[in-house]
């Protein structure tokens, strides 16, 4: 949404707005409850089918089905926990004490801390991809650099490497955590490559060679992000360390924000406990036969357990980031008041949004160099970030859903800000009902975009099986409710635009 689309958003009454938090809130809870009892009316076949483990909370079971939390979670038991509470010690002593010290120090701990857990192998492997990376930024060849890169990056598909790369380790997760290493310093080598082409630094090649290994094995992002560029770190890690007049207001921070990840880890829990959506959703059958009410708790709960899991992954690293004087991403916006493909993707991973802005977007034109650059320009993003990820069939359908939504929502705003259509619309719509037709037509793309979410997470067959049962078999009886609530929902979200916290 434009600043100018923002400006024109009027206030509604208090009565009006209290009835969408009311029927927002309330659709939620019962759609989790219809879900809820549905689980536990087939949780003996889920136990027999899937891993439901004995449950955290006596009476309940647990599903591993979700393996991102199951991995993440399983890593941080063993090392990950440690390791992160040693790079905060490590960076509040040489604070107080060598602060001339304190970068050097945290990139030997995060080559270290790496080294403890991927193997000598595989810190190797990413010796290489650094090498590789350092020497053709020296050729200051932007298209070079590029090409450089995604050849890296595509190592991790061949599979002959996959096979040795498997031979280093006993157990699979640790041949995973290796790969997803591989692809997330793959961002950053591409970072520092471009920027070395755009603005050669001044200083030696030894220096920018050791800033490239604290931007790479800073141990807070190191794994899984979140992502920032090569000049925002550098610039953050080189100002001067500020007085310790600051610790009392550090430890509240930490406090407080520690509280936080503790209470969104209890919330994902929690959700795992109680509702077996990531069992259900790999089951066609359960999924054909689920209620209309439990199918739509199954997506919120999706998609609503996707956010609260990347507030718990990036609340951690972002934390201590900050206390080290850097400034992380803002962390997902809660995705039930997300209204638009385009607010997903600003406000939810906002570190690989604006890493695509800067290195794929703008480079390539833009919006600046008319329609069909823009048009271009955005279908490259997604299409790495769908290469990224692993170019999987249901990632390519997952990326052009998102590419279409992006371009059919700027050609729509660009439409109804013609002065044509504006004029038309400030004579005839006050201005609550220009807010309830904004709201109304951002309940469809909110339908769009819960539907391309639910191909990412569960795969073209939950995606399939939703538009069947939504929009073709109960468009006259499920659609027609489930848009009513979601413009319920993109009123709240109009509402938070209106009013940024």
């Amino acid at each position: 949404m434009t600043s100018k689309l923002k400006a024109q958003l009027a206030p509604l009454p208090w009565t009006e707005l209290l009835a969408y938090w009311l029927l927002s809130f309330g659709s939620h809870l019962y759609s989790f409850y219809h879900l809820y009892r549905f689980s536990k009316d087939h949780e003996a076949g889920l136990e027999r089918e899937f891993q439901l483990e004995k449950g955290l909370l006596k009476g309940f079971k647990r599903d591993l089905s979700d393996f991102e939390w199951s991995f993440w979670t399983e890593w941080a038991k063993k090392s990950l926990l440690w390791t992160l509470i040693g790079h905060g010690a490590i960076s509040r002593l040489t604070s107080i004490f060598y602060p001339q010290l304190k970068v050097p120090a945290l990139t030997v701990y995060g080559l270290l801390a790496a080294s403890s857990v991927l193997g000598i192998q595989g810190v190797c492997v990413l010796l290489v991809h650094l090498s590789i990376t350092f020497s053709v930024a020296h050729l200051r060849k932007p298209a070079l650099s590029w090409a450089c890169s995604l050849l890296l990056l595509s190592t991790l598909h061949i599979e002959p490497l996959q096979v040795i790369l498997r031979g280093w380790y006993k157990a699979e997760e640790e041949y995973y955590l290796l790969l997803f290493s591989i692809a997330v310093c793959g961002l950053r080598f591409i970072s520092f490559s471009l920027e070395h082409c755009w603005c050669p630094l001044d200083c030696g090649g030894v220096v920018q060679l050791c800033w490239l290994f604290s931007y790479t094995f800073y141990h807070p992002f190191f794994y899984n992000g979140p992502i920032i560029t090569y000049r925002d770190y550098v610039e953050k890690m080189q100002r001067p360390a500020e007085g310790s007049d600051r610790d009392e207001s550090a430890f509240i921070y930490l406090v407080l924000r520690s509280g936080r990840i503790i209470l969104w880890w209890s919330i994902a829990e929690y959700m795992i406990h109680v509702m077996y959506m990531h069992s259900i959703q790999s089951n066609e059958t359960y999924l054909e036969i689920l209620p209309p009410w439990a199918l739509g708790g199954l997506a919120l709960a999706l998609v609503q357990f996707f956010h609260v899991k990347y507030l718990v992954l990036f609340g951690v690293p972002s934390m201590l980031a900050t206390l080290d004087k850097l400034v992380p991403p803002k962390l997902p916006r809660c995705v039930s008041i997300m209204y638009s493909f385009i607010g997903m993707w600003r406000h939810f991973d906002e570190g690989l949004y604006r890493w695509l802005i800067r290195y794929i977007y703008v480079p390539l034109g833009g919006s600046r160099r008319g329609l069909l650059c823009k048009i271009i320009s955005t279908g490259l993003a997604f299409g790495f970030v769908c290469l990224w990820h692993g170019g999987h069939d249901y990632l390519q359908y997952w990326a052009l859903m998102n590419w279409a939504g992006v371009l059919v929502e700027n050609g729509l705003k660009s439409l109804l800000t013609s002065s044509f259509i504006n004029s038309i619309v400030e004579q005839k719509f006050s201005g609550a009902m220009k807010r309830r037709s904004i709201a109304l037509l951002s309940s469809f793309s909110t339908a769009m975009l819960i539907l391309s979410n639910l191909v990412f997470l569960g795969g073209n067959h939950v995606g399939r099986i939703f538009w069947k049962r939504v929009f073709i078999q109960g468009w006259s009886t499920i659609a027609p409710p489930m848009l009513a609530f979601l413009y319920c929902f993109a009123q709240i979200g109009l509402e938070r635009t209106s009013h940024p916290p």
